[in-house]
């Protein structure tokens, strides 16, 4: 994985000692709060409802154990003792004090991580497919094009400022498990007819108040001009994007006004002037990136078999484990491990210091010192032996993350919603916790199958509920928190904006109006294999509709 250079550390510890000095001052009264926003949010400092929120980046989503035992150090010495991954495989402290936030970017600075560009409307933290560099499936790792993002992005004199926040998500492989055509820009690893690999570019996609499917602006665009025609569109958007009304800034909406072939010509006529310049990438700054991703020493095994029906009768919570938490890895012999953080009755995205410390053993141990965070909010083992498996379970149930639920429907991901977030209308925890409960036995989650609820507490949708096979979206209406439910969602390639199919529901109804669109499901599915997403496509909205409301 990536190592800072001189530039790097450098660049990191002058940002932490100014935005230190900046603290100070807000603390003595020299800077009001007013003055102090702009510059916190720059820092990833927030002011939630409560208390000051710290979001970390997780450059896309990797980590070492020696950062993940930083952060349990934090969670544990500076917080509350646990810490919440977010779907931009971040992670967020809930209760830091203000006086303590400079030595928290200190020690995030000792390694190499800060909260750099975590807000604010510049280029966040950029994401990726959680199995990327493992995963059987992908075209190409896409970090080392992650990083190069990552290094272009920081501090971009020209796009620190833009009409709004932007967000950049890559995936390698042509499955997407990184949302990507719900970004600002999107991209997926693309082959020529020559067999070459670029990228497929996708542009305006986007949640919140107005969700948007991302629409494709360049099928092919190869290695060495990317960068060029990344800048063409975000020079495009930041001269064009609007200033004068933020809930149409983004460039989803640009985009949308002026029509796809519009910011096409505009984009193709800044890359006609900026392409074989300087953001050219030479094949040796590829190579030179590329090789912090070196594939670590992989054994020379043969394709190990698991026999999981025959683990689930010797123990049924290890097989359904086996049988949900495990994906295939491109190397004979292993597989990538997915640690769930949606224990039965938990909030989902949280890990105590505790359980961080573990999970970094398990990385030092058993992963080749590398760890992933998923934009479901889980965390993933990417390189682990078949014959480690056991073990690795046994430490995973010691440290209360052994939950075999990886992709079904408690496995949901939730923002933290009115219980911290000073946006919120309405609470995002309690209903998860609530739903899951009342799926929580393993046969019952086995019968239903591969279903993804997503959860909101708000329009700005943190929580992704417009591309959940079930969203839930809190909304508050007289006073009241309601909760109004989609069906259709998908944030794969197969991208889909889920359909709101009547009012909303109080808090306490909402488990019981999940409970009956999965009766439905199971009542009209051709086979018990049939996804529930599948389902939905066959039958439409009509037979759900009516399981809500009793009438079509």
């Amino acid at each position: 994985m990536y190592r800072y250079d001189e530039f790097d550390a450098a660049f990191v510890r002058e940002r932490t000692a100014q935005f230190s000095d900046q603290v100070r001052r807000r603390i003595s009264g020299e800077l009001s709060e007013d003055q102090f926003r702009p510059l916190r949010l720059m820092n990833g400092l927030y002011l939630q409802l409560h208390a000051y929120m710290l979001r970390v980046a997780v450059p896309y989503g990797t980590l070492s154990s020696r950062q993940m035992r930083m952060l349990a150090h934090l969670a544990r010495t500076y917080d509350r003792g646990y810490g919440h991954f977010t779907t931009r495989q971040n992670i967020q402290y809930n209760w830091p004090k203000l006086r303590d936030i400079p030595s928290i970017l200190a020690d995030l600075a000792s390694v190499e991580m800060h909260a750099i560009q975590t807000s604010g409307n510049c280029i966040r933290n950029v994401t990726t497919d959680q199995f990327a560099g493992a995963a059987a499936d992908e075209i190409i790792d896409p970090r080392p094009v992650g990083e190069i993002l990552r290094q272009w992005s920081s501090l971009h004199p020209e796009f620190t400022f833009l009409p709004r926040k932007f967000k950049i998500a890559l995936t390698g492989s042509p499955n997407d498990r990184a949302a990507i055509k719900f970004h600002d820009i999107g991209l997926m690893a693309a082959l020529n007819g020559a067999g070459e690999i670029g990228w497929s570019v996708y542009v305006g996609g986007g949640l919140g108040r107005t969700p948007m499917i991302g629409k494709l602006i360049n099928a092919y665009v190869p290695h060495e001009h990317l960068l060029s025609y990344l800048e063409s569109i975000m020079r495009v958007y930041n001269r064009y994007g609007r200033r004068d009304n933020k809930y149409k800034a983004r460039i989803k909406i640009l985009v949308h006004e002026e029509g796809l072939e519009t910011i096409k010509a505009q984009v193709e006529e800044e890359f006609a002037q900026v392409r074989g310049g300087r953001l050219t990438l030479p094949q040796e700054e590829l190579d030179r990136i590329g090789a912090y991703f070196a594939p670590p020493p992989f054994k020379s095994l043969p394709v190990a078999a698991i026999d999981i029906a025959r683990e689930k009768i010797l123990d049924a919570a290890y097989g359904s484990w086996l049988e949900n938490n495990l994906h295939p890895h491109r190397v004979p012999g292993y597989v990538s491990v997915t640690i769930s953080l949606k224990p039965i009755g938990a909030a989902p995205g949280d890990a105590t210091d505790a359980q961080m410390e573990a999970v970094a053993d398990l990385a030092e141990r058993y992963s080749f010192d590398e760890l992933r965070v998923s934009h479901e909010q889980n965390l993933v083992l990417p390189h682990v032996l078949v014959s480690d498996l056991p073990a690795v379970y046994v430490a995973l149930v010691e440290a209360g993350l052994a939950e075999g639920n990886a992709g079904l429907i408690s496995d949901m991901i939730a923002c933290p919603g009115l219980d911290y977030c000073a946006l919120a209308n309405a609470r995002s925890i309690p209903i998860a916790q609530e739903i899951s409960r009342r799926f929580a036995a393993p046969e019952r989650q086995k019968e239903i199958g591969a279903l993804k609820i997503k959860i909101s507490g708000c329009i700005n949708a943190c929580g992704h509920h417009h591309v959940g096979h079930i969203g839930i979206l809190g909304v508050e209406k007289k006073g009241t928190e309601l909760y109004q439910i989609t069906v259709g969602g998908d944030g794969t390639e197969a991208a889909a904006i889920g359909k709101i199919l009547g009012p909303g529901f109080e808090a306490e109804a909402v488990p019981a109006a999940i409970e009956r669109l999965v009766e439905a499901y199971i009542a009209r599915r051709q086979t018990p294999d049939e996804p529930f997403i599948s389902a939905y496509r066959r039958l439409g909205d009509a037979p759900f509709k009516e399981a809500l409301y009793g009438t079509a």
